[in-house]
């Protein structure tokens, strides 16, 4: 399954995935409280998403966006 996602880096509270707010055009909004430095957002999005579709890290990978809020990402294992 591929998704378009919409990351919030450093939340201190809401941390989690959630359905968009209103008519944005993301699958996904995934909010973490890692910050994005040495990949560590990224990181997190993917643990977030393989918590959250109940797959394994190793089934989420980063398709594009890698250093954008905006990322493409592909779940396998659904």
């Amino acid at each position: 399954m591929m998704l378009t996602i919409w990351v919030k880096p450093g939340v201190r509270a809401g941390a989690g995935v959630t359905p968009p707010e209103g008519d944005e055009p993301y699958d996904l909004i995934v909010r973490v409280p890692a910050r994005p430095v040495d990949g560590a957002a990224n990181a997190a999005v993917i643990r977030a998403l393989a918590d959250h579709f109940g797959v394994r890290k190793s089934d989420v990978s980063v398709v594009s966006g890698t250093t954008s809020r905006v990322k493409r990402v592909l779940i396998e294992g659904r």
